[in-house]
């Protein structure tokens, strides 16, 4: 910053001076230009005594009359002697007969403008070769190098990544000794290729591998190479090699690999474009790599579908290490290393919120303990609680509260038996996530919602699915049953259902009628890097019989709810208004309210007209005893061995 303006400050004094010459040059000079006279008139005005000064400059007679009024008269060749002889009277004059001198003051004023110019160009020469110097660190690599000796992540900063963590342990080995594995005859793999979904903790483990190492570690983006110009990311892949050979062991990480690394011929501009002339580089470095050189390169993407095979052959990223979401155990552990620090309250369960945080990436996870922090901090709270954990989990799911938005009585009503079938149906069936929370305080888009205690699924069955459809449709059966009309309020429900179900036929070959079999060719196109469109790869009458079984399972579980929620439609009444009451209702509050008792037949029995004769009664009240009583106690208790410990 210095030099930059130090140029800066010379150029406005270049600037200042060159004015103060410019305005003192214009005010010295005369008023009025010297009028051209002959010389017979200033012989006449010599021989009158009019005449105060003569001057001669070269080839011009300056004449200045006794008013101070100038003039001027060629005399060509005439010298003092000369005008003499014409009869000039230079008595009581003042004569000043200067030789021919170089004016000095014109030459100035002449080239000043050019001056200006040359000194413009001078200095934006400069500033761009002092300042930014792009032109000569255009092919430079801009990678970030981090010390060795001053590890900031170690693998005590990674959880829930134990496999992968350990499958890169062998990398630290290496680089702290290498004799042991060279002295076998084994060979480190060159290359480390770090797959996984966002916020797996991808860059985060690579860290750690080079905090662990304790050696220097270049971390570029995969953006970082290619620029507008041509040439210009090949020359920045060979400088990153080089600075990594001069630095060995070393670890380069590249992230986002995917942006330079995909198939070549599959760009717009061609097969020779900038990328693929930065990717050819790559591989040209890495293939060409001393056995020797300690030098390992990991890259990370979450697109190993669409890189170079060449990148990925044995010699260059010959491992392949995958960081997928973590399962409940990880998640524990991710939320224990976050937070760490962080003044919990007693009554926080951790391995209660790794159950409710299904499908969530370790960043997930690190920014549900610092929203939770967040929201204990603005509750003037000394301590993080559970209920700052829930609010967290919701707001990541479903938005943040929207208790302003108005909503009608009738609406919330809707909405309050919309929610209560999801989870009643949710827990009599024996396939369904048990719920864990209910709400009809508006978030996000929605006016309410319903919250599951999933669990982590790898396979899913044809019993799961349609138990999971009927769950989805038991809002939009609630409304028909107890208002007689639907509301838009189960959009979202049956486009999900429909979803699921049309999966189970085409995607999952869970059809009794078309058997195992996938339908529709899904194409990609490689440069978009997604799915465009779907390849009917059957006739017109497979796909009437794919909609007769997608109708088929949404018709099904659609029945299956309305079964559960008619046969149950006092405990759907109980929770609704509950619900109403309360807008929220969750964990043990909820699970209670599964188990509280309905009144009993008897009641119902009295207050109903009984069309039956007096003879039958007894009987009559047996049998509902019998039929009706078990419904609740008996099907609700039953799913309770399903709900966590």
């Amino acid at each position: 910053m210095k030099p930059r303006w130090r140029r800066i400050s010379l150029l406005y004094i270049f600037i200042i001076v060159a004015g103060v010459i410019l305005i003192t040059f214009v005010l010295r000079m005369p008023q009025q230009r010297p009028e051209e006279i002959p010389i017979s008139a200033v012989i006449d005005m010599s021989q009158d005594k009019e005449i105060d000064k003569l001057l001669i400059e070269g080839e011009w007679l300056t004449v200045t009359d006794s008013n101070g009024q100038m003039f001027k008269t060629n005399i060509g060749i005439l010298n003092y002697n000369d005008l003499q002889e014409l009869g000039l009277n230079l008595e009581g004059v003042e004569f000043d007969n200067q030789p021919t001198g170089f004016n000095w003051g014109n030459m100035f004023l002449t080239f000043l403008p050019l001056l200006l110019f040359g000194g413009l160009i001078f200095f934006l020469f400069f500033r761009a070769r002092g300042v930014n110097n792009q032109a000569m660190t255009f092919g430079r690599s801009r990678a970030r190098l981090s010390p060795g000796d001053k590890p900031s992540v170690t693998f005590q900063d990674v959880a829930g990544v134990d496999e992968a963590q350990q499958e890169l342990a062998e990398v630290v080995d290496f680089l702290k000794s290498r004799e042991r594995f060279q002295g076998l005859g084994a060979r480190v793999p060159r290359g480390i290729l770090l797959v996984g979904p966002p916020g797996t903790g991808k860059t985060l483990l690579a860290r750690a591998i080079a905090g662990e190492a304790g050696v220097p570690f270049f971390s570029i983006s995969g953006s970082e190479f290619v620029e507008m110009f041509v040439g210009v990311g090949a020359s920045r892949v060979r400088d990153l090699f080089d600075q990594a050979k001069r630095n060995t062991p070393c670890i380069i990480f590249i992230d986002e690999i995917d942006a330079v690394g995909r198939h070549r011929g599959a760009g717009l501009g061609g097969s020779h474009d900038e990328r693929e002339q930065t990717l050819n580089q790559i591989l040209t470095e890495m293939d060409g790599f001393d056995t020797n050189i300690n030098v390992i390169i990991l890259a990370a993407t979450n697109r190993p579908d669409i890189l170079d095979p060449a990148l990925l052959r044995p010699g260059r990223f010959d491992r392949r290490v995958v960081l997928d979401l973590p399962d409940v155990g990880g998640r524990v552990a991710i939320l224990k290393v976050h937070s760490k620090g962080k003044p919990l309250a007693e009554s926080v369960n951790l391995e209660v919120l790794a159950r409710e945080t299904v499908g969530f990436s370790g960043a997930d996870l690190a920014n549900l303990v610092n929203e939770a922090a967040i929201l204990a901090a603005r509750r003037n709270r000394k301590t993080i609680e559970m209920p700052e954990f829930e609010e967290s989990i919701d707001r990541v799911i479903a938005g943040p509260e929207r208790k302003s938005k108005k909503i009608s009585p009738r609406e919330k009503e809707i909405t309050a038996y919309h929610e209560a079938a999801h989870a009643l149906v949710a827990k009599i069936l024996p396939n369904a996530d048990p719920p864990r929370k209910i709400s009809v305080v508006a978030r996000g888009m929605a006016l309410g919602y319903t919250k599951m205690l999933t669990e982590d699924r790898y396979l899913m069955t044809p019993s799961q699915f349609n138990d999971m459809i009927a769950t989805l449709l038991a809002g939009h059966t609630a409304e028909k049953l107890i208002f007689n009309e639907v509301s838009t309020g189960a959009q979202d429900d049956i486009k999900r259902a429909t979803g699921f179900a049309r999966k189970m036929v085409t995607d999952f070959g869970m059809s009794d009628k078309l058997g195992p079999r996938t339908f529709g060719d899904k194409q990609e196109l490689v440069f978009l890097g997604r799915e465009i469109s779907e390849q009917k790869d059957y006739s017109d009458k497979t796909a009437d019989i794919i909609d007769e079984e997608i109708d088929k399972i949404i018709r099904s579980a659609n029945k299956v709810a309305h079964k559960i929620l008619t046969e149950n439609k006092q405990k759907l009444t109980l929770i609704a208004e509950r619900l109403i009451a309360k807008e929220t209702l969750e964990g043990e509050e909820l699970e209670a309210l599964f188990e509280e008792p309905l009144p009993s037949p008897e009641v119902e029995i009295q207050e109903t007209p009984a069309p039956a004769p007096v003879a039958n009664k007894p009987k009559a009240k047996a049998k509902p005893r019998a039929r009706k009583a078990p419904v609740i106690p008996q099907l609700i208790p039953k799913q309770s061995p399903a709900t966590p410990d």
